[in-house]
């Protein structure tokens, strides 16, 4: 029988197991602040290998890095009602600029310091960034203006967890500004597509891109579009999305230009964005009983090496063998970049070391002792083969040459591994044989702890019609969450209207 790290499986709870992974893990901790979270070394790190691959992908396509400050005038929104009441109950306000003595040893705000007009910590950028644009752009030869920006953003949740929800995020949200409604529609879409090759490319996670309904349009928006990603309890987590926001802005923020033929327009603008969400999906999506798998393109350490010091006049050698294993690692490449290699020289049990490693799902730990020393070997323990069949832990005595000759394909393979397991994983549970609603209801009441997804035929309903599907599926405690651009065309009728079907929709419980 196995004895896994974690007191805690996926199967007996699956939301005290995420949080046990992230406590376990030193991904991140409570702050003292409702919703807010410090994220630690490993987790920032995460971040940081997110930033560096998707900024490329980003600047690939034409977008330049800027920043927007953090406060927003209120005034701003007020000027696009349906923007304002989507974000209006997530909203942190400004309304003072200085704190005062109570007289009773605490702190108030000074009455007199009250500002002019309050400031809203920033939900997201559409309106500032429009305010901006309206002054950049005045003819068509300044467009398009395609813009990005790594921040932090405020959204008051009430319920809050980890990475997935919380008050305070991280994120990145390009904008963009262009002449016509074809190539801003056009444009958002490519940027779902790099959300898409991130996440399956990168995160090794499977996803499925395409456009939300109506009623899980971002406010404001004239078409959102999603990535969904299933993770192991059969939710589904929207990992992205890119927003088509035609003039909805651009008129309310007066984002106006001079045509070639001098008449004058409002421009088109999208905008889409990706946070620290991605990484509470990476958890869900990899982990296991024994804590992360990271996948090796996210990983800020691929490899770790934990040398068996002894306190005693061998570990000078030691470390000197374990430096030049890290120095020859350093020199390969793999995904393009050299191998990222750690040496752990912390004070701490060998073994101790292991197993935290192994529960922050680092892709491969190498052990060196005094006899692997000797014998010119390495212990080597990978992270997606970590038992062998008799419960043992699967670490293989090998060749320090053999084993630097062989380490990046074990990290590409480690990167597959983690892919296709999610991929046979998500779609072993999507269900597409649901005819009618009963079946939809039936389905869920009877398909188990875990879930998956159902794709579903639908008219499209749009306004008060959909209002009263939406509450059906509501009570359910069912989600819409996109229509796939792959789906299969519709040929039967609508499960919840009865009317003739134009598209097929994924059905699903949600994050």
């Amino acid at each position: 029988m196995i004895k896994h790290a974690l007191n805690v499986t996926r199967e007996a709870n699956f939301a005290e197991w995420y949080q046990t992974v992230i406590t376990e893990a030193d991904m991140a901790e409570e702050s003292g602040v409702r919703g807010c979270m410090v994220i630690r070394p490993w987790g920032y790190g995460i971040w940081e290998r997110i930033q560096r691959l998707l900024d490329d992908r980003i600047k690939g396509v034409g977008y330049d890095n800027t920043y927007f400050p953090v406060f927003i005038p209120l005034s701003y929104f007020e000027k696009e009602a349906d923007h304002v009441e989507g974000f209006a109950k997530e909203m942190a306000v400004v309304t003072h600029h200085r704190l005062i003595a109570d007289g009773k040893g605490g702190l108030m705000p000074d009455p007199t310091a009250k500002l002019e007009e309050p400031l809203i910590v920033r939900p997201t950028s559409e309106t500032v960034i429009g305010a901006a644009f309206s002054r950049w752009v005045q003819s068509w030869r300044d467009l398009p203006v395609q813009i990005n920006q790594w921040a932090n953003v405020v959204r008051w949740e009430m319920r809050t967890r980890m990475f997935l929800r919380t008050s305070e995020f991280l994120w990145q949200e390009a904008h963009a500004a262009y002449a016509t409604a074809e190539q801003a529609r056009a444009e958002t879409l490519k940027g779902l597509e790099i959300y898409r090759s991130f996440a399956e490319d990168c995160a090794a996670m499977p996803v499925i891109a395409g456009e939300k309904p109506e009623n899980e349009r971002f406010p404001g928006a004239v078409s959102t579009y999603s990535i969904e990603a299933m993770m192991q309890d059969g939710k589904a987590l929207q990992a992205g999305t890119s927003h088509f926001l035609g003039t909805t802005f651009s008129s309310a923020q007066d984002i106006k230009f001079q045509n070639s033929e001098g008449q004058q327009e409002l421009a088109q603008t999208i905008s889409w964005g990706m946070s620290t969400r991605m990484i509470g999906g990476m958890i869900m999506t990899h982990g296991d009983d024994d804590g992360m798998r990271v996948p090796p393109r996210l990983a800020p350490w691929q490899v770790v090496i934990v040398p068996m010091l002894r306190d005693n006049d061998e570990d000078a050698a030691l470390i000197e063998y374990c430096q030049g294993v890290q120095q020859e690692l350093g020199k390969l490449l793999v995904f393009g970049e050299p191998v990222r290699a750690l040496l752990d020289l912390k004070a701490i049990k060998a073994v101790t070391k292991r197993w935290g490693w192994i529960k922050k799902g680092a892709p491969i730990v190498v052990e060196v002792g005094g006899r692997d020393m000797a014998g010119g070997n390495v212990s080597v323990t990978v992270r997606t083969d970590l038992y062998k069949e008799d419960g043992k832990l699967n670490s293989q005595i090998v060749a320090r040459d053999a084993f630097l000759g062989d380490v990046v394909g074990t990290l590409e393979g480690i990167q597959k591994t983690l892919f296709d397991q999610a991929k046979a994983r998500t779609d072993a549970n999507i269900v597409r044989d649901v005819t009618d609603f009963a079946g939809l209801e039936s389905y869920f009441e009877n398909a188990g702890k875990f879930p998956g997804w159902v794709e579903v035929e639908w008219s499209k309903p749009t306004g008060a019609e959909l209002d009263k599907v939406v509450e059906r599926i509501k009570a359910l405690k069912l989600t819409f969450r996109n229509v796939s651009n792959d789906a299969a065309p519709a040929t039967g009728t609508c499960i919840f209207t009865g009317a003739p079907a134009v598209e097929r929709i994924l059905v699903a419980r949600a994050y």
